[in-house]
């Protein structure tokens, strides 16, 4: 685990290394076990690394029965589990954050849902604070990927230490 001060916090990380798609579906099963408290998370990497993936096991062993979309096109994703809500974002086609005004993301607020960002950058200032992050990247030197994943608040601390 790695430990950062900055001006507002203490930001803690933990890196893996994902040998395999198998092991970026484990890693997404193991943080829906901790999000009991819902959460928001971010999920940075470039394309083809695993995001989508990584939030679509992350929802299906958090309880969504349904299947699970991917929402390059529609933009935003949401799942009903019991009375909490779970929201999938997938902003790569977003050229600019006032794009976002029409989708109504004031539900992403709700204290107890799961929010899940793919390409946040391109959200900045329209989206909920990150509680956590996942940077997903190309192993070097490969094959598979490697995932660092940080917390920013709280929550995200909580969350965080109960996967080590």
């Amino acid at each position: 685990m790695t430990e950062r001060a900055t001006p507002d916090h203490i930001e803690f990380g933990r890196e893996w290394r994902l040998p395999d798609e198998a092991a970026t579906l484990r890693l997404g099963r193991r943080l829906a076990q901790v999000l009991d408290e819902g959460g928001v998370i971010y999920l940075n990497g470039p394309l083809g690394a695993g995001k989508t993936s990584f939030a679509r096991a992350l929802l299906v062993a958090w309880g969504v029965g349904e299947r699970v979309k991917s929402p390059t096109y529609s933009l935003v994703e949401s799942y009903t589990v019991g009375m909490r809500t779970a929201w999938h974002l997938d902003l790569y086609r977003i050229a600019d954050p006032a794009e976002l005004e029409w989708l109504g993301l004031d539900a992403l607020s709700e204290p107890a849902a799961v929010v899940l960002v793919e390409w946040p950058e391109r959200g900045t200032g329209a989206l909920p604070a990150a509680d956590m992050e996942l940077r997903l990247a190309y192993a070097e030197p490969g094959p598979g990927r490697t995932a660092l994943l940080r917390a920013f608040t709280a929550r995200g601390e909580r969350m965080l230490s109960r996967l080590a």
